[in-house]
């Protein structure tokens, strides 16, 4: 059976660090990495309240319908939350709100990909760990990871795990790219690696979800290096205060890496002068490497075509979802196959509404 979003064997590297993240302890890296967080964990205050409203005729009021942004607390949503939509929504709700019925082996596939993850990770700088008691001391981390990564990309180097954010449709969106480095072209190209239990490239509907994953990497990136991702987004969306003086250890960290801040505020206005006056290009090349856990071994490389038109069309269809536009959809009938290694599949309720219907439409069976 296999997790959400995913065909058996099959893990994004990335949904790793959304996954195992432990609460309160953040990853600083010193030299050209970043880890986003989920955004499970920043629930809305305001959203405990019950909006009312008037009804235009007998000024009777009745509760307004949550979202599923509102239902689940959700501040932001990772790239990894719409890639897993469009290999099952249904299933990526379930993921959220059954989490416990994910089979064993799913466990067994993250852990040893976090191992891998991991040993890339240090390939390139060290890890440390910085206990944070705020949000912005959260985020703060982000962005610091985010700036280290900066010059590194400037005087051509590789850089991992780098974080980026954006806003597509007035939700914000967060996420990590394995891996930017440039081409012998002098093209900047990204890698994303995905770890796979069986040895064997995955099917095309999996190839699907894992092309728009990247492609939302860049469509997200670009945007940032083009001066998109302004203090003020970032505060508004997220409900952050840029006057939170920040942790000591962060202020430590950040005078390491050269910079001199004492808020929040400090961090958000040198992230978006170093982003807007870098001068970084934009992503030149997107590639995926399918490599197999128990060997180590490359499976293959896929090279994604962008096709930015398409990409924003699949993401508002998506986060149609999210903003309560319409009902959550599972697979169509071409793709029943899927359900056969999905953990929710006993109580999955888009399954049983397409069974009753398929039953409706053929009708009571003729007795002899």
């Amino acid at each position: 059976m296999a997790g959400p979003g995913s065909e058996p064997g099959e893990l994004s590297d990335s949904e790793l660090l959304l996954l195992l993240e432990e609460p309160g302890d953040h990853v600083l890296q010193p030299g050209d990495a970043g880890k986003a967080n989920s955004s499970s964990d920043l629930p809305l205050a305001s959203l405990n309240k019950v909006l009312m409203e008037d009804s235009a005729a007998g000024k009777v009021k009745r509760k307004r319908a949550q979202t599923p942004l509102e239902k689940y607390y959700l501040k932001y949503l990772c790239v990894t939350d719409l890639s897993t939509q469009s290999w099952c929504e249904q299933q990526m709700v379930y993921g959220r709100e059954v989490p416990q019925l994910q089979a064993p082996e799913t466990v067994v596939l993250l852990n040893t990909g976090k191992s891998i993850h991991l040993a890339r990770e240090l390939e390139v700088h060290d890890v440390v760990k910085v206990h944070t008691t705020s949000q912005e001391d959260s985020w703060a981390i982000k962005i610091l990871n985010l700036l280290s990564v900066i010059p590194v990309l400037q005087a051509g180097g590789c850089v991992r795990e780098l974080p980026v954010f954006g806003v597509i449709e007035d939700v914000f969106l967060t996420g990590i790219i394995d891996e930017l480095c440039y081409s012998a072209k002098g093209e900047l190209e990204l890698r994303e690696l995905k770890t796979r239990g069986r040895p064997f490239m995955p099917s095309r509907a999996q190839k699907k979800k894992d092309y728009f994953q990247v492609c939302l990497y860049k469509y997200i990136f670009d945007a940032m290096v083009q001066g998109q991702l302004k203090p003020d987004v970032i505060t508004s969306h997220i409900q952050l205060r840029p006057e939170q003086p920040l942790g000591s250890q962060i202020r430590e960290h950040a005078q390491k890496v050269g910079f001199t801040v004492t808020c929040f505020g400090d961090l958000l206005e040198l992230m978006y002068l170093n982003l807007t006056l870098s001068d970084l290009p934009s992503i030149d090349c997107l590639k995926i490497e399918y490599s197999h856990q128990e060997s180590n071994t490359l499976l293959g490389t896929e090279v994604v075509r962008f096709e930015e038109e398409k990409v924003r069309e699949k993401a508002q269809n998506y986060l149609a979802y999210w903003k309560g536009q319409r009902e959550v959809q599972g697979v169509e009938i071409e793709e029943a196959w899927k359900c056969q290694s999905c953990s929710y599949s006993e109580i999955c309720d888009w399954r049983k509404k397409r069974a009753e219907g398929s039953e409706q439409r053929s009708g009571p069976k003729k007795s002899k």
